[in-house]
């Protein structure tokens, strides 16, 4: 039987990834799609030939200097791989035996993927925190996506990450608790 889906998303900087560790702790089966983007560029034999035929390199250093330059090849890159961490979190999804499981998707809005999921979480923070979290949080990546109020907006749930682990604890087990788990 398929868990309850949960989708962890926000802005750069925000905590998504702490997040989705916050699941991890109280027992949730989790997955990210950032990880499952960085073992397809690593390990699949045919995303590395059509990165190596576009970019000359497999480097994600250097394709993230080439595709956050210019929309056109980002939009290429995020055709290829989109599909492909779609079917391997379906994939993932269809053998966990669990009653709820949590992937953290930073672009879920952005690729319309909200609706393949049963409660979307949204983690914000401040832009000063954020900034301190990332050095990429006010950089032109930052600029191609949803703003955070919006985010918010279409949420099931909503977390400002400017506290605690375990107020950010404490908020994963309330969205547990809602969801009936």
């Amino acid at each position: 039987m398929r868990p309850v889906t949960i989708a962890v998303t926000g802005g750069i900087g925000a905590g998504k990834s702490e997040a989705l560790q916050a699941f991890a702790r109280r027992g949730i089966p989790t997955l990210s799609a950032d990880e499952v983007v960085h073992r397809l560029i690593a390990d699949d034999p045919d995303v590395r030939a059509a990165l190596e035929e576009r970019f000359g390199t497999t480097d994600r250093a250097r394709i993230g200097e080439i595709v956050f330059a210019d929309r056109d090849e980002l939009a290429w890159l995020e055709g290829m791989l989109h599909p492909r961490v779609r079917r391997e979190e379906e994939r993932w999804f269809e053998a966990i035996d669990a009653p709820v499981a949590a992937t953290e998707i930073p672009l879920l809005y952005e690729s319309g993927g909200e609706t393949r999921f049963d409660a979307v979480v949204v983690i914000t923070a401040p832009d000063e925190v954020r900034a301190a979290r990332s050095a990429h949080a006010l950089d032109r990546r930052g600029a191609r996506l949803i703003p955070d109020e919006e985010k918010a907006r279409r949420a099931d749930f909503v977390y400002v990450n400017d506290g605690t682990l375990d107020e950010l604890d404490a908020f994963v087990g309330q969205v547990l608790a809602q969801l009936g788990q």
